[in-house]
């Protein structure tokens, strides 16, 4: 699973919860049920937007009852079904999502991918991804080639940048894709008057999700000889949190012009609006946040970590400060150093994001260490001017939310 949202149950609420949870795992089975098993490794958390869109413009969606997961600790659950149209139009837009990085990395002979029996199996599963989602589309009424028309505008644009290159012009093909796939919400949903403002919230979404990338990555491209488009038009990362932020704005005011539906036999409010402004706004400012907060760490990690040059040797030149080995629940456990990055290693971790445990103290299956959990420390003071889609926050009064 893969995308820049990642709420938390302690942000969700228990109802919010439920709902995310049903979208994402009917988008999962929705693959599996359409595609093959194959197919459901192209689950995007980011894609089950689609989803939750269409849910919250009808005021409902078709659910069924899913079986024991090992991803939801081993519970049943009430989830999107497969005849669903916007799980239908989520696995839809993953499965090309999908296919089209796949496409990329081949290409660019990306880590294992330049190995010929992995390239192999990997141009197997993009072909088979192309041709399902195509398929799925055409049923849809939803044109896939727009994200590979997409793909190939991202190429030409990569090719064309250099210093002094606006950073939109490369997150262009981004954004056109993104806000199709949003608009087509709309059209499924019967409510083609939120068409327009849709489009401009995918297309700011698109912009967001290329720049958080482009800023994560950075360091490594740079250190692997990647392209970036940070690097390569020469913008700064002041100008990339600029230009998030401009998208955080946009999305906040282009929702206000959404008109989603009442909620269906119910007196509560529309549980999948509630659930859509919440990722669409909450969570993405946290993830602009968070993202930059994380890259400026890894930078003070790294010049605090570089050696003194003129000392001659790796060791902290006179005045300068060592740095003794970590100690205590973040230093090595006698007799539990971990197995490292391994297959089983990321299975686990998988497991344990997605069953909540990693929000609680954990063992990491990567060193074998005590951790504490992501929402050890949860506070939900920062959030801002939340409606009670946040539980915590209670009813702020003035939330621009209409659903």
């Amino acid at each position: 699973m893969f995308g820049i949202l990642r709420p938390c149950r302690h942000r969700l609420g228990d109802e919010l919860t439920a709902t995310w949870m049903s979208h994402l795992c009917g988008m999962c089975l929705t693959l599996r049920d359409r595609h093959g098993q194959w197919a459901r490794v192209a689950t995007n958390v980011d894609g089950l937007l689609l989803s939750v869109l269409v849910a919250a413009q009808t005021g409902e969606s078709s659910t069924r009852k899913a079986g024991p997961c090992a991803l939801r600790g081993l519970r049943t659950a009430r989830v999107a079904s497969a005849d669903d149209p916007g799980a239908r139009l989520a696995a839809t837009v993953s499965l090309a999502a999908a296919a089209t990085n796949v496409d990329d990395h081949v290409a660019d002979g990306d880590g294992a991918f330049a190995r010929r029996p992995v390239a192999a199996v990997a141009a197997r599963f993009a072909g088979a991804a192309t041709r399902g989602s195509g398929a799925s589309g055409a049923e849809l009424g939803f044109d896939v080639g727009v994200l590979e028309r997409a793909a190939s505008g991202q190429k030409a644009a990569e090719d064309a940048a250099g210093p002094g290159t606006a950073l939109t012009t490369v997150t262009a093909p981004a954004e056109q894709a993104t806000a199709a796939a949003f608009a087509h919400t709309a059209l499924l949903a019967g409510q083609p008057d939120n068409a327009e403002p849709l489009t401009e919230i995918g297309r700011y979404f698109g912009r967001l999700a290329h720049l958080l990338d482009a800023v994560a990555d950075q360091r490594e491209d740079a250190a692997r000889g990647a392209w970036n488009p940070l690097t390569a038009t020469g913008a700064t990362r002041a100008d990339a949190r600029a230009l998030c932020d401009d998208a955080l704005l946009g999305i906040r005011l282009a929702l206000r012009d959404v008109t989603f539906a009442p909620a269906h036999g119910a007196a509560s409010r529309n549980p999948h609006a509630r659930l859509a402004h919440l990722l669409l706004v909450h969570e993405l400012e946290r993830a602009v946040a968070e993202t930059f907060r994380a890259s400026e760490s890894r930078g003070s990690e790294s010049r605090a970590a570089k050696p003194d040059r003129t000392s001659g040797s790796g060791q902290p030149g006179p005045g300068q400060p060592t740095y003794p080995a970590p100690e205590g629940p973040d230093g090595p456990e006698p007799g539990r150093p971990g197995p490292g990055v391994t297959f089983g290693t990321c299975l686990a971790a998988t497991a344990m994001c997605c069953t909540c445990q990693a929000c609680r103290e954990h063992t990491s299956p990567y060193s074998g260490q005590r951790r504490q959990g992501i929402c050890s420390n949860c506070d939900c003071t920062d959030c801002g001017d939340c409606c009670d889609c946040c539980e915590c926050c209670g009813d702020c009064g003035d939330c621009d939310c209409n659903c």
